[in-house]
Formats: structure tokens, sequence, C-alpha cells
């Protein structure tokens, strides 16, 4: 799994987006072990325990922990050795950013290989001094991301950040620059400041990449004036830290519960007031009881009802915040539609918005691979035109060569009915949206066997139901999906997204 795609799901799981600064600094253990009487043992065990105590405490309401590595280099070999134990320590599904401000071009390729390969971290943080030379050794990890570091909240840092004048500085070249480095998805940007003008304009000029905030605010309204400047048009990708006096207090996992609930509180605010649209379904959920100790709240607004089934609970399934993502973008809309079969249904899954939310479609083609990984395959051929954007996604995420059989074949030109090169005998995997009558599935199907190409597993993200899939199996062809009508409808329910009828209508059609 790439760190962005990890990222993005650890956000929507948690519906958090926090981070965890894990920095043993001697001041901060010291007033930590003061606070529980004292205690015995050596710097390092004390270490080790506050680390092991913050991680516990924190894991369900993070997104990310971001251990700094001149504290464990501080330490000698004994501090590599404490930052394996954090790598153990950190649940796999949380990315690890290590906060190493690496600018040493010699040994960049090999501290790269050492950090993502040996120790396992997810991203690591760069200075940009070097330009992309810095970067490079680093970006050639695909699965991995850097962190270039922007602005500094240090005072004396400013007369260099802020050359020659506020009307081009320096940290904004930086951030122009390096953005021609990466893909917004390999690469993010660390902002030092308290000031929400300074974070406002880094995001003006990295509309896409995802910033995290070094410095934390004061006030709730500073947060609030922080959390307006840095999020993006979709109202994510800002990451904050946990405010470094919290992490030695006593109820630390209350106090990240509750200052995650105040960031979600602030963000449905800044939602609200970019798009005050009475009859839209806000996208994070309320967190389930047993995650926070605090009894559920219902969603606000004319999807809120009916109450949701209590058996029903959409933490327990692994996709459910996904789900709801899509059905918040209006993937699912109820009315009169006509299919391409000519069957006319209540309501129409609409998949193509997908394409418009790099975060939301990266969760998407996850999905997907997990099903595609255990299949065997030479190429990838999508079904147009609806699925062309998935397949190439999968092509590239997967590394499998991308083939399509033409809906109609062209008049002009080669006048090919497969897109793409191919042998004839290679084995093709067939992936498609939604699964309604396999009709089309069939047509594509026809298109590759008589081009010499082999057919033998489908792989759809939704599964309409009915008898698509018997259709396909009578022909001799295996079918995957990610979901099905059944388990949407359910999700839906629990999450307050639908109403009894409109959940009758989606099981009448399936």
């Amino acid at each position: 799994m790439t760190f962005f795609l990890k990222l993005t799901e650890a956000i929507a799981s948690r519906q958090s987006l926090l981070i965890t600064g894990l920095d043993p600094n001697p001041e901060m253990l010291h007033t930590w072990n003061r606070s529980r009487g004292g205690g015995t043992g050596s710097f390092l065990s004390q270490a080790r325990r506050w680390i092991k105590a913050v991680i516990e405490a924190t894991a369900d309401h993070v997104c990310a922990v971001k251990p700094s590595l001149g504290f464990y280099q501080a330490l000698g070999a004994v501090g590599i050795d404490l930052l394996r134990e954090v790598r153990e320590l950190v649940p796999p599904d949380l990315p690890l950013i290590l906060d190493a401000k690496h600018a040493d071009l010699n040994s960049a390729s090999a501290l790269a290989h050492y950090l993502f390969h040996d120790l396992g971290v997810d991203a690591v943080s760069l200075s940009p001094l070097a330009g992309q030379d810095i970067a490079a050794p680093f970006l050639l990890h695909t699965d991995r991301a850097v962190v270039v570091t922007c602005h500094s909240s240090s005072p004396a840092a400013r007369v260099l950040q802020h050359h020659p004048d506020e009307s081009d500085p320096f940290y904004l070249r930086v951030v122009r620059e390096s953005q021609l480095w990466a893909t917004p998805e390999q690469l993010l940007l660390e902002v030092g400041t308290s000031d929400p003008r300074i974070l406002a304009r880094v995001r003006a000029a990295a509309p896409e990449h995802v910033l995290i905030l070094r410095s934390l605010w004061g006030r709730e309204e500073r947060l609030e004036a922080l959390l307006q400047a840095g999020l993006t048009s979709a109202a994510d990708g800002l990451l904050l830290p946990l405010p470094q006096n919290l992490l030695v207090e006593e109820g630390l996992a209350e106090g990240a519960a509750a200052l995650k609930r105040q960031i979600s509180a602030v963000r449905e605010r800044v939602i609200a007031a970019r798009s005050p649209d009475a009859d839209r379904c806000d996208l994070w959920l309320p967190q389930p009881a047993a995650a926070e100790g605090r009894p559920k709240e219902p969603a606000a607004g004319p999807c809120s009802d009916p109450p949701a089934d209590p058996a029903a609970d959409p933490a327990a399934d692994p996709l459910a915040p996904l789900i709801v993502d899509l059905f918040d973008i209006g993937c699912l809309l109820f009315g009169d539609y006509v299919q391409a079969s000519g069957a006319v249904f209540s309501y129409y899954i609409d998949l193509r918005r997908i394409i418009s939310d790099p975060n939301l479609f990266h969760r998407v083609l996850h999905t997907y691979s997990v099903l595609l990984q255990g299949l065997n395959f030479d190429r990838i051929a999508g079904i147009p035109y609806g699925s062309l954007p998935t397949a190439t996604g999968l092509s590239l995420q997967l590394h499998k060569p991308l083939i399509y059989p033409r809906k109609e074949v062209k008049a002009h030109g080669a006048r090919r009915q497969i897109e793409g090169d191919f042998r004839e005998g290679e084995t093709v995997v067939v992936v498609d949206d939604i699964l309604i009558t396999g009709g089309s599935v069939l047509d594509g199907i026809a298109k590759l066997a008589s081009s010499g190409l082999v057919v033998r597993d489908v792989v759809v993200f939704i599964d309409h139901g009915g008898q698509a899939r018997a259709r396909l199996a009578a022909a001799g062809y295996r079918t995957h999906a990610v979901l099905d009508i059944d388990r949407i409808t359910a999700v839906l329910l629990a999450a307050r997204r639908l109403t009894t009828e409109q959940a009758a209508e989606l099981g009448a059609h399936a």
C-alpha cells in the first residue's frame, strides 16, 4: 500500500486530522515522570515507557505518528534501537513519518534505503535547500513519501524565509519549486507557523498538497483560523500535531479524543461556511461510543432519519467510511433513471464522480487491488467507457499493462478492435465499475477472446445483484466484487444516510 493511501485510510477510519509527535526530549520526560511520582530507572527506560504510553493512548485518535530523528540519534546506538521499537509499537495501519530534515546529498540514497526498507518508515522530512537532487533518491521508492519543510516557526529564520520581501518571499519559492519534484501523493509540505496568514499563502500556492502544521494554536479561535486557512477546497489536506503539553498529562486519550471532536466541529463550520447547502450530508460521522467513551450523537440534517438500526454498526465494516464518503459526494441518486440495459430504476449509481476526488479515487483503487492481487493475469482490460480511468489507475498501481476493447470499431486509422499491445494467448482480467446485467462485460470479453486473449476473471466495484453473476458463471467467468447492494444499504442505513423507503428501493432492484 502506498503512503498516500495509507494516510487517507487512516484519516477516514479514525476521522482525524491529528498526528502524534513522538519526541522524547529530557524536559518533557522529566515532567511526565514527575507527574507519576518520580519513578525510577534510566532516561532510556523512562523514554521507552513514555513512548509506549503515548502510542497506546493516541493510536485511535490520530492519522499518523511523527518522531523526530534527532532525539533518537542523541541517545546513540540505543536510540536507534528505540526507534525500531517505535516502528513495532505503532499500529501497521498508521503511517510513520520520520522528521529527519535531511539535507546531505552524498548520503541520501543510502539513508533512503535504510529508512524505508530497514527501519520501515513511511515518509521522511527533508530540507529543500539542495533542490530536487535531495528528494530524488527518496522519491525512487514510489510507495513512500517525502515531506519538504517550506517554513520554520523559528523567529531567527524569518530573515531568510521572508527574503527579499513579502511580495515574493523565499518560503513561497520553496513551495512552488518543490511541487515540480513529485505528485501530491508522494510529496507533502511542512509549515511551521501559528500565523493563519502564512498558512493561507502556502495553501494558495499548493492547493492540492497535504500540509503538516508544525506549530499549534493557543486558543480555540486560532485553531479555527488555521483550519480556515489550511484546509483544501474539499476541507481536508491539513494535518495538525497534538500539543506537546497534552502528551505528558494524565488523561491523554481523553484529551486527544476531545481535541479530535473540537477539530471536527470547527471543520464542519468551515464546510458549512464554504457550502451553505441545507440539504447536504456531512462527510464525517460521530465516533462510535466504544471508541471515545461517550454516547453516539445523531447526525444533523434531513439525512438523519429514521434512527439507525443499533445492530448495524458502520464501524464494524472496514469499508463503511468509504461507502459513506461515496454517498456524500453524490454517487447514489434517487429518482427515475433509465439504465444502459433499458430498465428503469428508482435510483442511479454514478461512480464517475470518484475520478474528480484524488483521495477517494486512491481508496477505491486500493479496494480493487486487494482483489486483483489474488488473481493471475498478464494484462488489465477496462470496459469502456466508465471503467477506463479505474483500469488505468490499477495498471499504474499494479505495474500491469493496460488494454481495452473498443466500444465501436473506428472506420479510419488502424481500425483496431483492441487498443494497446498484447500477445495471443495472454491472460486478461476484466475490470468494470458496476455489474447490473453483465451485457457490456460479455460484449467486451467477446472482443478480447476473438483477438486470442484468455479471460477467466471479472473484477467489479459493485455487484448490483440479480442474474448477472450467474450469467457470467454460465459463460465460464468468475466474478469478484468489492461491494454489493445489500452491504451498501446496511452501511448507509446505520450511518443515517438513507430513509427506510430509500433502502427498500435499493433492495427492490438488487
